[in-house]
């Protein structure tokens, strides 16, 4: 099937060289960085996880979101998501790849990668990390091309793969959760330790993820005569708002405990992030937009009436996947390093070699999503009229 992918308008060669040249100026920024180190990024001694991580992060939710539709879609039979399943599940691919990638280039020296595998530490967090998200993408490279072949000859997936598909939805769960407890188990940085952090990383990840899926929907309807069906984004635009309002109610219980508790270790962070600390507030700009497109994109999305129309929807869907990045993908990694243990402030910003490693990635995880959509999709137009073998 992957053929498919070797034939396409102009249109879609044109965004592959796009993608290609952006990944190969990144490339030799990242050279950059392998000859002089991490130096290069505005990481320093106080704030030593930042852009990378936080991307990381963020991207962990979007993989684990494949599992709002493999659930209804497997478990419970919902026939609205079989056109759209396949969409979610190699969307999880890519942001598996983009997650390695982004570790990757935060080590300073790849090499140290191997020491996760050469000298396992089962008390370590970061190796069942490595684990999960390792097991999470061949599980959904493998069910993702094997049903999507099944399709493609018009027969039932072989039985083999419900049991991978039953053992996806747990593990979906675990690695959004094992990186929550990465921070979580840190004594230290109080504005992590919370018992919520595992729930608030599902939460917006069950927001962001979907959200992502419905834009990358309306545009594979926009742009070729595939049509994941209407009822399918309709459905996933309610899991998008239950979701954020889970992930919105939570927030605001991090507000109250720290507030109303008047420790200032929980309320320092938080008054760095939305009001400055000290005179410095880098990110004070950022986190009052995350909070504006956060509430705008909530009151659009709860009225059905606004959420029928496909517009508002995307309008919607695209200004909450920008809040949830700035909020979980900038603000949460660094406002957990200010201040520091001596109660001093370190502001960090990424430099433009960093910022531009960082789109580079982004821009290898569209290309792979690029050209398995493109595969699924020339499929799905093969296969138009025929029943479901689900």
């Amino acid at each position: 099937m992957l053929e498919k992918a070797l034939v396409g308008s102009k249109r879609y060669w044109l965004w592959l060289g796009v993608l290609i040249a952006i990944i190969g100026v990144a490339f030799i920024q990242y050279l950059r960085q392998y000859g002089y180190g991490l130096g290069l990024t505005g990481l320093s001694r106080d704030v030593s996880w930042g852009l990378y991580i936080g991307q990381f992060t963020f991207l962990v939710g979007v993989a684990a979101s494949a599992v709002m539709l493999v659930i209804p879609y497997y478990l419970h039979d919902f026939k609205k998501f079989s056109k759209i399943v396949i969409l979610g599940e190699f969307l999880a691919v890519s942001a598996v790849i983009m997650c390695i990638l982004f570790i990757f280039v935060d080590m300073g020296q790849p090499t140290r990668i191997m020491n996760v595998v050469l000298n396992p530490t089962p008390n370590s967090v970061m190796f069942w990390d490595f684990i999960v998200l390792s097991g999470y993408l061949i599980l959904n490279i493998v069910i993702g091309w094997t049903t999507l072949a099944a399709d493609r000859k018009g027969v039932r997936p072989p039985q083999w793969v419900k049991p991978l598909i039953y053992l996806s939805i747990p593990w979906a769960v675990s690695i959004h959760t094992v990186t929550a407890f990465l921070y979580a188990g840190i004594p230290g940085r109080h504005f992590w330790l919370t018992a919520v952090m595992a729930a608030r990383f599902l939460a917006s990840a069950f927001a962001g993820g979907p959200a992502l899926l419905i834009i990358l929907a309306l545009l594979v309807r926009r742009f070729s005569k595939f049509d994941p069906g209407q009822e399918a984004i309709q459905a996933v635009g309610k899991i998008v708002t239950y979701a954020m309002f889970a992930n919105v109610f939570l927030l605001g219980l991090e507000f109250f405990t720290a507030f109303y508790s008047n420790i200032p270790g929980h309320m320092h962070p938080f008054k760095y992030l939305y009001t400055g600390l000290e005179g410095h507030g880098k990110l004070v700009p950022l986190m009052w937009t995350s909070s504006v497109m956060a509430l705008v994109s909530l009151v659009l999305l709860v009225f059905p009436g606004l959420r029928r129309n496909e517009n508002i929807l995307a309008f919607a869907c695209i200004s909450l996947f920008i809040s949830l990045w700035i909020d979980k993908g900038f603000g949460l990694i660094i406002g957990g390093f200010i201040p520091n243990m001596f109660e001093g402030v370190t502001e960090y910003w990424p430099t433009g070699p960093e910022s531009m490693i960082t789109l580079g990635v982004w821009a290898v995880g569209f290309l792979v999503l690029t050209v398995l959509y493109k595969v699924a999709v020339s499929v799905r137009e093969e296969t138009a009229g025929m029943p479901d073998n689900h």
